[in-house]
């Protein structure tokens, strides 16, 4: 599968040992979704380069490697400091802003991916925090310069941080999928958070379809 890519597109190769995109209605003992999602995939673009004057947009995820699941246990704590603790730290109060880990681990099962290797190709919108000397052109040498250097912000992770991604740029010409000439249905999987109102984040789900070991989501249907 042959890909052209505009200059205000962006075709990433990312890859690792394990992944592990969390379905929301099994997260106690988590289970990964079988496919990157594209709330995780604008995260990983996100930790190599963001500006508050765009918004990555993903296009599609092309899943380059096998589907395979494998089980592991961590330790996990379950619980976190508290809102009203931060808030009352914030405005100078006597507030603990820390866990004892050894009180709140917990042994969790969690089944993963492994040996994760995708491409995606994603494009930005600008938002309307761009300043006068920004421009697309701008934000799209600057991605570029990054990801030949191997810059980024923070570690991108697919989907949790025990989970480190290399990336590189995509070099280009045909990408092999692993699923070539077949369509695989993988049912709602979350698609991004709306946070057009802070005080009401909610989810958004799309149905799924594996198409040719492609994840196309630009003109899916969102559901919330």
């Amino acid at each position: 599968m042959r890909k052209e890519v505009s200059c205000l597109s962006v075709m990433v190769e990312v890859w690792g040992d394990y992944a592990l995109f969390t379905r929301p209605e099994l997260k106690v003992e988590r289970v990964s979704y079988d496919v990157m999602t594209p709330s995780a995939a604008r995260g990983l673009l996100e930790a190599i380069y963001w500006h508050p004057g765009m918004r990555w947009v993903i296009d599609r995820i092309y899943v380059l490697n096998p589907i395979r699941f494998t089980n592991i246990r961590r330790n996990e704590v379950s619980a976190t400091v508290s809102a009203p603790k931060a808030r009352k730290a914030m405005s100078g109060g006597d507030a603990e802003l820390y866990l004892c880990t050894q009180d709140y681990i917990q042994q969790r099962a969690a089944m993963v991916l492994r040996d994760v290797r995708y491409v995606i190709e994603a494009h930005f919108d600008m938002t309307d925090k761009a300043t006068p000397g920004d421009n697309p052109g701008k934000f799209c040498d600057i991605m570029r310069r990054r990801l030949e250097k191997g810059q980024c912000y923070y570690q991108p992770c697919f989907g949790t941080r025990e989970f480190p991604a290399h990336f590189r740029a995509w070099s280009g010409g045909e990408i092999m999928t692993a699923y070539p000439g077949s369509e695989r249905e993988l049912g709602f999987m979350l698609y991004d958070m709306d946070y057009s109102d802070h005080e009401n984040i909610r989810p958004q789900f799309f149905r799924a379809v594996l198409r040719n070991g492609v994840l196309d989501v630009r003109d899916c249907e969102v559901f919330r």
